[in-house]
């Protein structure tokens, strides 16, 4: 099985430990690759449009964004693991995540995204994850993903993982060994009803759109390319 992370920071902390802890059981015969946030896309979404005008591999920061969206196209599990930050996603999770709105339901979608598993790990000082979390999972069900699931922790105000209560700490290690067990074995993965509706209101408005578009955009496009529209 092929799994990528999207390290939200690259400080080796808290969440550095949670994600290793989530690893353990997947990293004997899984093809695992990890990008480390700024570092491996340090550009933040400069608003051109080319992306949704041209195509994606146009984009002025392509030669970073590209790599990791390959990588998740071509992995049966996707992993996000970042600190939260004032309630929120860290920025340059955001700044990543940005790059990839050409590909939300409403432009462009990728196919192989609707078979996609995710799991998202957060964990902040004492602030509420659930928000934090919320971003991605967004994003990650704009983008076709039907199974995500999420995992939080609050270290209740300590900053370095062994400072951590010694029975809070070893409760949360055996909660997120026991959570990637179900990753074990690959999983079919059906659309579930908010993708379905989101896929279908999509469908409708580019319907629509080749009615009164003198010329075809990239995104009605590619629902024809796709096979999901008739022109």
């Amino acid at each position: 099985m092929k799994i990528v992370v999207i390290n939200g920071t690259e400080v080796k902390g808290c969440t550095y430990r949670m994600k290793e802890l989530f690893l353990e059981n997947l990293r004997n015969g899984n093809d695992i690759i990890e990008f480390y946030l700024p570092k491996d896309m340090p550009k933040f979404c400069s608003g051109c449009k080319t992306c949704f005008l041209k195509s994606e591999l146009l984009c002025p920061h392509a030669e970073y964004v590209m790599p990791i969206w390959n990588a998740i196209l071509d992995a049966e599990l996707i992993v996000f693991a970042y600190p939260v930050y004032v309630l929120r996603t860290p920025g340059q999770v955001k700044a990543l995540l940005d790059h990839f709105a050409c590909h939300w339901m409403v432009h462009r979608p990728d196919k192989k995204m609707f078979g996609k598993r995710a799991v998202v790990i957060t964990q902040s000082i004492g602030a509420p994850n659930g928000a934090a979390q919320k971003d991605i999972e967004t994003s990650l069900t704009w983008l076709g993903a039907s199974d995500v699931k999420k995992f939080g922790f609050g270290t209740m105000g300590a900053v370095k993982w062994d400072e951590i209560n010694d029975k809070r700490r070893k409760r949360v290690e055996y909660k997120l060994r026991k959570f990637s067990k179900q990753y074990l074995l690959p999983k079919p993965v059906s659309k579930n009803i908010k993708v379905r509706m989101f896929f279908f209101i999509s469908k409708m408005l580019h319907k629509n759109l080749l009615k009164t578009e003198d010329i075809i955009s990239a995104d009605t496009q590619h629902w024809i390319d796709s096979g999901w529209i008739k022109r």
